[in-house]
């Protein structure tokens, strides 16, 4: 069996930002420090950054993120989005609420063409995010 997971990279904000996922979607979080594995942490001011942390939603969502450090370069996502979707329109709509939440709304999560409901924003880490409510069959 494989998988394929969503790994978000941060500069400093990874801690942050899977907390608020976790908040987001629930579940359990492990978080890793580079400061806990000898001789990953080459700046001593980045040992407590997050060198792999992993939530694990009631949903089946895996979510994976680090921080990015210093001596490597980092850029902010771009052309892609993490895609959350589903039948529970409910569920959906407290997702998208909460990833809103001092995010940018880039299309509101509203009916398109093709039925159900779609949006699409940045959240407050600049990560790009679609949620969709399938349409019914």
């Amino acid at each position: 069996m494989a998988a394929l997971n969503p790994y978000l990279s941060f500069r400093d904000q990874a801690r942050t930002a899977m907390t608020f996922y976790q908040g987001v979607f629930g579940g359990d979080l492990q978080i890793s420090t580079f400061g806990e594995f000898e001789g990953m942490a080459q700046d001593p001011a980045e040992r407590d950054l997050v060198m792999h942390a992993q939530l694990t939603t009631p949903d089946g969502f895996v979510l994976m993120g680090s921080d990015t450090p210093r001596m490597l370069p980092y850029a902010a996502p771009a052309g892609m989005a993490v895609s959350v979707s589903g039948d529970d329109e409910g569920r959906l709509q407290g997702f998208w609420d909460a990833l809103a939440d001092g995010g940018t709304v880039t299309l509101p999560f509203e009916p398109p063409p093709w039925g159900g409901r779609f949006g699409m924003l940045s959240d407050r880490f600049g990560v790009p995010w679609m949620v969709a409510v399938n349409a019914p069959s």
